[in-house]
């Protein structure tokens, strides 16, 4: 009987993401300075008009965007869980760790760079650059944390490394104004926007890589929760797991803050919303759920920053953290009291 009811708990969380997924994926098609209706949706999907202004809307503009923000947050997410695990603290996650501000701070020095000797910077060279600067930040708070046991400390140094990576991003895009480089300040803020089908391809190619070795990873991470020396006792090889850990996790982050910018709080607030919804940390559960959980997030915040004030568009980091802060705040309470 505790079974059934276990199962049949994950069945309906999954079923309620899979239905706001593809509900969140109608209203972003659906809305935009050009309404377009849910037939003429069903007949552009299946290619029955092709010739249309609002054809090349949702092929070349909205679709592209929705499924970046889908892939990119479930990846964000997925980062998340990876670090709370390799720290053993709900807190931890790319951005409150300063992971995020490494990889955006060195994907700016290289966009900087390629742009005043190359028309143009690919997609794998950003998700190299970004890749390299997680390791930068991470592998900072790796050799405090030999110094640092105390884990509400090592948080803060995260944050103070974020801070520094921030600073001198915001330092070289002021002198770096002019012309070619008109986009970097909307992505150094976050954003979704300006899309393309080779993004996604290469996205989802790059993260959908990473989300099979990390569901690969399952067991060890199962051991790995119930403690490292019980993880040892099951075979598991520490040294080589906290490095898988750190390298699938940093992948993750890197290959959103190349496209998308750094964004807050996702990699923190939908681990927790989706450990307490299914009631359970089993990765074999909690893996494709914040995936899919970290996608809906996403598509509805991006949804927000486009509607909210349209014409005008937020910063998807705003929006993210108006959502995600108050989740945090509550998870720091619920540990306050001890629950």
């Amino acid at each position: 009987m505790e079974n059934f009811k276990r199962r049949s708990r994950y069945a309906l969380v999954f079923i309620l993401l899979i239905l706001a997924f593809c509900v969140i994926t109608v209203l972003n098609i659906n809305t935009g300075n050009v309404h377009i209706s849910l037939s003429e949706i069903a007949d552009i999907l299946l290619k029955k008009v092709t010739d249309t202004k609002e054809y090349s809307i949702i092929w070349k503009i909205r679709l592209p965007r929705i499924l970046m923000a889908a892939i990119l947050g479930g990846a964000l997410s997925l980062s998340g869980f990876l670090l709370q695990t390799f720290f053993e603290n709900p807190i931890a996650g790319p951005f409150v760790l300063g992971i995020s501000s490494g990889a955006k701070m060195v994907v700016a020095l290289t966009m900087i760079y390629y742009l005043g000797r190359a028309a143009n910077v690919t997609s794998y060279t950003l998700i190299i650059a970004a890749f390299i600067g997680s390791l930068i930040s991470i592998g900072f708070i790796l050799l405090i944390s030999k110094r640092i046991k105390h884990m509400a400390t090592l948080l803060v140094a995260g944050i103070m490394i974020g801070y520094i990576c921030s600073a001198v991003t915001d330092f070289v895009v002021t002198f770096a104004d002019d012309s070619d480089i008109v986009n970097l300040h909307g992505w150094s803020q976050g954003s979704f926007s300006g899309m393309s089908w080779s993004n996604v391809y290469i996205s989802f190619v790059v993260i959908g890589i990473t989300l099979i070795l990390t569901f690969l990873l399952s067991k060890p991470i199962g051991a790995y929760q119930l403690g490292e020396a019980y993880a040892q006792s099951m075979g598991v090889n520490i040294r080589f797991f906290r490095v898988a850990l750190i390298l699938l996790s940093s992948i993750l982050s890197a290959t959103v803050t190349a496209f998308a910018g750094p964004i807050s709080f996702v990699g923190i607030a939908v681990p927790f919303l989706m450990k307490r919804s299914f009631n359970t940390s089993r990765p074999l559960i909690i893996i494709p759920g914040t995936f899919l959980g970290g996608a809906v997030f996403c598509m509805m915040c991006d949804l927000i920053a486009r509607m909210a004030f349209a014409p005008l568009e937020l910063n998807i980091s705003t929006v993210t953290s108006i959502f995600g802060a108050p989740v945090v705040i509550f998870m720091m309470l619920r540990k306050k009291r001890g629950n």
